[in-house]
């Protein structure tokens, strides 16, 4: 260690014990000897890359100290500190770091990108926003269970930029959310300095903006950071309510190794490494006789000896095996589904009214399941489905949300970390791509990553023959089949959607439920009174027949049924996948077999479409079996106008008679 100098910092003791500023430092001192070591090791080739927080440690050791181990904390990747300050084995970080099985995510990520419930800490994904709106549902399901517990979420200066940010800010704001969110301000991200990134003098100074209380804190004085976090934790315990907090710090090292750091003035890196937040703090316990040589001796050694010999484990760990059936597996978290029989007696409801009463049922069934989305609340949805649903759940758990789908979205899956079940509505499916990042890189990938289930709901209202246009139209399930971690459900009919939806509600993982607009109230049929569930992966023969095989689902079948019923010389099997993830090939493929001739139709455009990937299925095992080319039916590769005359063009519902007939006679 360098020489003992006078302290840089101005610390206040305040009633801090002795022993309480010993463990600040050797809680500091331990993540930064660690980081020495990595980097000696990333020179070597025996990890991959590094992020380094070196010169921020006071904020990660000041914020996990100030909360209880049971409180959830999600920190970035220079936030080493919080892993350790929570004792994770070094043991299982190095095998993380190193790619080996023991690690978080059996080496399927790396760095700092995972979560533990075992420590209550949720790592963060390199789109940085996300872990913003998680925090916020964390915080909801703590509110809601009136436990008095705060989460604290962590982001840079420049992830303060994304939209992210400003979303969860204002959920947190609107809902009075007991969470704590921490800027470190270190100065660059990656090269871009604080003034390309921001006008405002202090980040802390949006806080206004949102109605919370904002703070500034001296990253670098562990002990501001730790007596200002701790005294703000324990009054958002006693009055729930959100705060920022901009800790002004700064990054010595590059963005990561590789980056190099020459774009930094030397008179700031200077400036900043006088700053040091162990050596300063080191030299005031000196000052004050609180350390001394021999202490701090000893927790250097004792510090190095476990890093050295969990290194050694580490080492000494296997190599991966891939395993692909292992690795298929851990895509979902396993689901043992419970097959709940439908009773005897029925009433006729439309497909919007199905939809509502399977809601409603499941709400009953699940005490711990909160529904959120625009407008859900008195008001009943734009389509009405959850009309009546605040008088006999509450507001708490029936949420109107201001206008942020991705917010909302990493609400749903913070609510699912806690614990408890989401159901998300997007008012229209189109509006999902404001969503689409928590969708796809968060939701669909927790499982596989860390063993994190999703236990998220998206009900996606779709379709298009209502002459809504471009923007309220889109049927959109391919975005989603092809992201592994996703379940896509496509009902048809009203006794489908009431039982799937129960079994989507009930399935860990995050499942897309998308209800096409135009079939919500032309469709009725006889649906059970009482809660039921139906399968996944399961597709149901709407018609029987040996000339063809229509495969198709949505608005689809009730289009293929028309043109069949006006057609009565075709015999054909109608099959109605009714999922599309996980899809039902058993019956695809028997099908085929015996009719020898297949239409597949999808309402939205061709290219890309589910029916592209059937199409191929088919091919490659059903190819013997074929007396015509396998034929897709779909729409026009056009966005979806708004016009009647445009749409009907546009539809492949115009084109389907024809097209089934040149078949059947081919």
């Amino acid at each position: 260690m360098p020489t003992i100098t006078k302290s840089n910092i101005n610390y206040d003791k305040r009633d801090l014990s002795d022993k309480v500023l010993l463990r600040l430092y050797y809680n500091m001192l331990r993540p930064r000897l660690i980081e020495e070591k990595m980097l000696i090791l990333l020179r070597q080739g025996k990890i991959s890359k590094w992020f380094s927080g070196i010169g921020q440690e006071a904020i990660s050791i000041g914020v996990t100290m100030a909360l209880k181990p049971s409180e959830y904390i999600l920190p970035m990747h220079r936030n080493l500190g919080v892993f350790t300050t929570r004792e994770i084995p070094l043991h299982r970080l190095f095998c993380q770091w190193q790619g080996k099985a023991s690690g978080f995510t059996k080496g399927r990520d790396r760095s700092f990108h995972f979560g533990t419930q075992d420590y209550n800490i949720v790592g963060m994904i390199s789109h940085l926003g996300p872990q913003l709106g998680v925090a916020d549902g964390i915080a909801l399901a703590n509110l809601l269970k009136k436990n008095a517990q705060v989460t604290a979420v962590f982001t840079g200066e420049g992830g303060t930029s994304e939209g992210d940010f400003h979303e969860a800010l204002n959920v947190a704001a609107v809902w009075q959310l007991p969470v704590i969110f921490c800027i470190e301000n270190n100065g660059y991200g990656l090269s871009t300095p604080t003034n390309e990134q921001y006008r405002c003098k202090h980040l802390a100074d949006r806080g206004k903006g949102y109605g919370i209380e904002s703070f500034i804190l001296d990253g670098n004085n562990v002990i501001e950071t730790y007596t200002k976090v701790k005294k703000l934790a324990e009054s958002i315990r006693k009055r729930p309510r959100p705060i920022l907090i901009e800790f002004k710090t700064f990054r010595r090292r590059g963005h990561e190794e590789a980056s190099g750091t020459k774009y930094v003035p030397k008179e700031l890196m200077d400036e900043w490494e006088a700053k040091d937040p162990i050596e300063n703090f080191r030299s005031y316990l000196f000052s004050k006789k609180i350390l001394n040589q021999e202490i701090d001796e000893q927790y250097i050694s004792e510090i190095k000896s476990e890093i050295d010999s969990s290194l050694e484990s580490a080492y000494a760990e296997e190599e991966i095996v891939p395993n692909e059936s292992k690795e298929l597996k851990d895509v979902y978290k396993e689901f043992e589904y419970q097959d709940i029989k439908p009773n005897k007696k029925t009433h006729e409801l439309r497909l919007v009214d199905a939809i509502s009463e399977g809601l409603k049922q499941s709400m009953e069934k699940h005490k711990d399941l909160v529904i959120m989305g625009q407008d859900i609340a008195e008001y009943g949805g734009v389509f009405k489905i959850t009309e009546g649903f605040v008088n006999q759940f509450g507001k708490e758990r029936v949420r109107n949300t201001p206008i942020c789908e991705s917010a909302i979205v990493e609400v749903s899956m913070g609510l699912s970390i806690a614990g408890m079940k989401a159901v998300m509505e997007m008012q229209f499916s189109d509006f999902v791509t404001s969503g689409f990042n928590p969708i796809v890189n968060y939701l669909a990938k927790s499982h596989y990553r860390w063993q994190q289930q999703a236990d998220v709901v998206v009900r996606m209202p779709c379709g298009g023959g209502v002459g809504a246009g471009p923007f309220h139209s889109q049927t959109n399930e391919a975005w989603f089949t092809k992201t592994p971690g996703l379940k896509v459900v496509y009902p048809a009919f009203p006794y489908d959607a009431k039982g799937l939806l129960a079994t989507a509600i009930n399935d860990p993982n995050p499942v897309m439920f998308f209800e096409h607009k135009a079939l919500y109230r032309s469709i009725r049929q006889n649906v059970p009174t009482d809660y039921y569930t139906l399968p996944f992966g399961k597709a149901s023969k709407v018609k029987e027949g040996e000339d063809i095989s229509i495969i198709t689902y949505g608005a689809g079948v009730h289009w293929a049924i028309e043109s069949l019923d006006a057609n009565s010389q075709i015999s054909a099997d109608l099959i109605d996948l009714r999922t599309l993830q996980p899809l039902d090939k058993e019956s695809i493929i028997n099908s085929v077999k015996k009719t020898g001739k297949v239409l597949i139709l999808n309402e939205d455009s061709l290219f890309g479409g589910i029916a592209s990937d059937i199409s191929a299925l088919i091919m490659e095992e059903c190819f013997e079996f074929l007396d015509a080319p396998v034929k897709r039916l779909a729409s026009m590769e056009t966005p979806i106008p708004f016009a009647v005359q445009l749409e009907d063009q546009y539809l492949a519902k115009s084109k389907l008679e024809g097209v089934l007939k040149a078949l059947v006679a081919y």
